[in-house]
């Protein structure tokens, strides 16, 4: 676009082309006077190929060495991104590597944070694309892929390279690359979670709140080789183990690992489980053990989850480990702490409730994890479930006389199928006998209330 241009933000179904520098911070490090010059070519060729086809950059949304363009037609959005990396591999760069950049097309719907800059899932969605692309490639979504694919002849095409989980996004992507004449091929695996070995478990429901938890703990893994996550059942602890391996999946070359150990009875089985969930072949005991240390090589993350019914010959298992195996990290879930040499615990907390108070507007009681977990749930259930004037206090008590413990709040909201939220909290002054009936199946919460009688049942 001319500098003069009035910016016009395309809205509605969109496709946005996103991308960024391989490498620039290292380059920007070793050889700042030629990362200079080249970023200026770099700028050129990207905003000649986004005006050609129509397309425009909200001029605050890129960051560093990245663009953000967004394009009426998705077909649009692809040829600019061919014809930039084409003009980028034929340029004489000024740096002693060439200047390569990745790019990803995605089409959703276009959301605007104001009158210049996007904001919403689609342009997050693209964002996750670009980062598992690599510097030359050209990364297209389905929907973008769906939209475009006609409109090419024989001048581009499209590859097949799977699906593929973004990060922070529960559903997969179908990713297509685009080949064509004067396009970089040849490339390895997608660079996304899937391409690290794991058999972490998929999350059927949404992970709600534990943000800063959740930076906590991974911040604590890249520090600790043993990190033993504690708190009362019911309190959160395994979904937060889940997500913080997810997070820390991209940085682990040789894998993460999901071991439960709620369904052992014996301690002699740990480490056989350990075994079977890492494709170790062994038996039980010693031999397992052994065969464990002579494959677990390389950087990788273990999840022991529930160790508190067998903490002592867990301890004893992750102590060998720890000692034998240099690179393996350790993230375990436990009501009380394992007891081994070198480990840190980390106690998890309730889910914040609001503040007793008559006069929170909607809006503020919605912040609050624990009530955008009850809403999360309730709608599972009752999909037109929402806060109100009504509901919305009547919610925020219900969290509170919960104290914010995630399967309480869980077993509650799931009893909007047949009660309103004012029966459920007049029930909970009662006896929280009243929640006992919900449909989550998982280890209830002791607590001096009297929480331990949530035993689940079968769905009414």
């Amino acid at each position: 676009m001319d500098e003069g241009s009035t910016l016009a933000l395309p809205t509605g179904t969109i496709a946005f082309l996103l991308t960024d520098v391989e490498q620039s911070t290292r380059s920007w490090e070793a050889e700042p006077d030629s990362m200079l010059a080249a970023m200026k070519e770099h700028n050129r060729i990207l905003a000649a190929a986004v005006s050609r086809r129509g397309g425009v950059c909200p001029p605050a949304q890129g960051e560093g060495d990245s663009i953000v363009a967004a394009f009426a037609r998705a077909s649009d959005a692809v040829l600019a991104a061919v014809a930039a990396q084409r003009a980028l591999a034929a340029q004489r760069w000024p740096t002693s590597r060439p200047i390569r950049v990745r790019m990803a097309v995605h089409a959703g719907e276009a959301r605007l944070l104001d009158d210049g800059n996007y904001a919403g899932h689609a342009i997050i969605r693209t964002a996750r694309l670009r980062a598992i692309a690599q510097g030359g490639q050209i990364l297209v979504s389905a929907s973008a892929h769906d939209l475009a694919v006609d409109q090419f002849g024989d001048t581009v095409d499209f590859r097949d390279l799977g699906d593929h989980r973004l990060k922070d996004l529960e559903r997969p992507e179908r990713v297509w690359q685009v080949v064509g004449s004067g396009l970089a091929d040849g490339f390895g695996p997608v660079a996304s979670p899937d391409h690290h070995p794991h058999n972490l478990p998929l999350e059927l429901t949404s992970y709600v709140g534990r943000a800063d938890e959740t930076r906590t703990v991974a911040r604590l893994m890249a520090s600790e080789r043993l990190v033993t996550v504690t708190g009362a059942g019911g309190a959160g602890k395994t979904r937060l183990a889940l997500r913080v391996a997810n997070e820390l999946l991209d940085s682990l070359a040789a894998g993460a690992w999901w071991i439960e150990l709620a369904p052992l009875s014996d301690g002699v089985e740990v480490p056989g489980a350990i075994a079977r969930a890492t494709g170790v072949k062994a038996e039980t005991g010693g031999e397992a053990l052994d065969a464990l240390v002579e494959r677990l090589d390389g950087p990788r993350l273990m999840v022991l989850d529930n160790c508190e019914h067998l903490v002592i010959p867990v301890a004893a298992v992750v102590d060998h480990l720890l000692r034998r195996c240099p690179e393996l990290r350790i993230l375990a879930t436990s009501r009380e702490p394992l007891g081994v040499d070198g480990e840190l615990t980390w106690r998890i907390p309730p889910l914040g409730v609001p503040p007793a108070s008559s006069d929170m507007t909607i809006e503020a009681i919605e912040q609050h994890d624990a009530v955008r977990l009850f809403v999360d749930r309730a709608k599972r259930v009752r999909p037109n479930f929402h806060l109100d004037d009504r509901t919305g206090p009547v919610v925020a008590d219900i969290c509170r006389r919960l104290e914010g413990i995630p399967l309480a709040v869980e077993l509650a909201a799931s009893r909007c199928r047949s009660l309103h939220p004012e029966r459920i909290r007049d029930g909970l002054v009662e006896s929280l006998d009243l929640l006992t009936g919900g449909t989550c199946h998982t280890t209830p919460p002791t607590d001096p209330r009297g929480l331990h009688r949530l035993e689940p049942r079968p769905v009414e």
